[in-house]
């Protein structure tokens, strides 16, 4: 088993490197593009003054994302108080750049200490968590894409940012509406795909390891723990709204950045970009890496007319500061988490 471990250890080590050695490339790729030293020299002129506000409002953000963390975990046996809700945020924004899958591992991870902490289980934690993701981008790609039809509507050079969120909107009302529909379906090919790998982890920390009837029974917690939110409308709209929010200080601490690299813009068509990077999520990349910065440089010079290098300094100050008080911010709470290791009920059952 230890050897096992060990493998499974190695691969995952060496996933994250390559997808961080990926990511720098991309990354070191769009800033050669755009022109190294233009955009290094725009970076280091921003006022201290101004890079402490981008700081405050990163930590901001970070704060916010609790919101919705709140919101979605409580109805597991009450949920996480305010300060548990924070840090859970910032813990998840750890495993988001740490992990080698990138953001889209996140809340799988997160979901295990969720279930510890609120003494319910992963099937319970991970429906909650999941209902909050697809809220929360949905909140935020629609709020971008309303106000994207006011303020970019004339505006030529949006009429693909415009496109790409109206499809955005439609694709993910059409994947709820065909998770909900095919949700038996989708049951069946859950427990077929998982069962082998429960099967196989379980061995390694229990005498008995789960089986077919096990993740069956989880997989319809899951759903269970999907459909219950449609009794709780006021908990969704605090994840709407936790987002929304998160979505105005991502926007204000980049309008900053980009006043801060001799580039001053209107705030507006910010807010309607933030959101669009997100799609980067889907790349395996730590962080999303290069793969984030690209999408959100571009879209700036398409919305805001700026010029690509203040464009992509801002974009470079801004995550700069996201990934390191991400990693260790976020990585002092992942210390404080409890679930590391089965516990020994999980053994006993």
């Amino acid at each position: 088993m230890h050897v096992v471990r060990g493998l499974a250890d190695v691969r995952r080590s060496l996933r994250f490197l390559v997808g961080a050695l990926l990511g720098l490339g991309v990354l070191a790729g769009y800033v050669y593009a755009v022109g190294a030293d233009a955009v290094l020299a725009r970076a280091t002129r921003l006022d201290l003054g101004l890079f402490a506000v981008v700081v405050a409002l990163v930590v901001v953000e970070g704060v916010v994302d609790g919101v919705g963390v709140w919101a979605s975990v409580r109805p597991l046996n009450g949920g996480l108080s305010p300060p548990e809700s924070v840090r859970f945020a910032l813990a998840g924004d750890f495993f988001d750049i740490v992990s080698p899958a990138g953001p889209v591992t996140s809340e799988p991870i997160m979901a295990r200490f969720i279930g510890v902490a609120t003494d319910t289980g992963y099937s319970d934690a991970l429906g909650v968590r999941s209902v909050a993701k697809y809220v929360k981008s949905g909140a935020q790609v629609a709020f971008a894409a309303v106000l994207g039809v006011l303020v970019l509507f004339d505006a030529p050079d949006a009429s693909g940012v415009l496109t790409v969120l109206g499809v955005a909107v439609g694709g993910l009302l059409l994947v709820g509406a065909l998770a909900l529909a095919s949700r038996d379906l989708l049951s069946r090919l859950l427990v077929a795909v998982l069962t082998p790998l429960v099967v196989r982890v379980s061995a390694l920390y229990r005498d008995r390891p789960h089986d077919r009837a096990t993740v069956r029974r989880a997989v319809e917690r899951f759903w269970e723990r999907v459909l219950a939110f449609r009794g709780t409308p006021g908990l969704l709209a605090l994840v709407a709204l936790g987002g929304v929010l998160e979505q105005f200080a991502t926007a204000l601490a980049l309008w900053v950045a980009l006043h801060g690299v001799g580039h001053p813009v209107a705030l507006l068509p910010i807010l309607v970009v933030v959101p669009l990077p997100q799609v980067a999520s889907a790349v395996p990349i730590p962080g999303s890496l290069g793969a984030y910065d690209l999408l959100l440089g571009g879209a700036l010079v398409l919305v805001t007319a700026a010029p690509s290098a203040p464009a992509a300094a801002a974009v470079l100050v801004l995550r700069t500061t996201t990934l390191v008080f991400g990693a260790t911010v976020g990585g002092v709470c992942v210390a404080f988490l409890r679930g590391w290791r089965p516990s020994e009920s999980e053994h006993r059952n």
